[in-house]
């Protein structure tokens, strides 16, 4: 009998609040958006390689994003989570997770830190159901 791989721990990515132009809702025109979201999924990339799992990617994960703003200000979690597309496409680019389709989201979380606003992405393995 094998001996069962470790139980991989949780790993937290910090990055700064997404631009406004990376919400759904955004009019603007393509090529800023874009620029915004290559931003963002550079610093996430870079963020995720430093405290990457190690071993093998992983197949699936669950994923929650907490936001911590200045204000308890009505926020819609839908449009925060599409703000963070670029973000989960660089954690897929750092190879924590095979392919960022693998991700299950949970909802959205939105806390309060007046001094330090930023988004908190955790990343937890989930068991494959065999």
């Amino acid at each position: 009998m094998t001996p069962a791989p470790p139980k991989r721990e949780p790993i937290t990515i910090t990055l700064p609040i997404p631009h406004k132009h990376l919400s759904p809702n955004a009019r603007v025109h393509w090529s800023t958006k874009h620029s915004h979201r290559k931003k963002q999924r550079h610093a996430a990339s870079f963020v995720a390689y430093s405290s990457a799992l190690s071993g093998a990617k992983l197949e699936r994960a669950r994923v929650q994003a907490t936001f911590y703003h200045k204000d308890r200000r009505n926020r819609d979690g839908d449009n925060y989570l599409a703000m963070l597309k670029g973000a989960f496409d660089g954690i897929a680019d750092a190879g924590v997770v095979a392919n960022d389709s693998g991700f299950v989201h949970m909802p959205v979380r939105f806390e309060i830190d007046k001094d330090n606003p930023r988004v908190e992405i955790t990343i937890e393995p989930m068991e494959d159901a065999a």
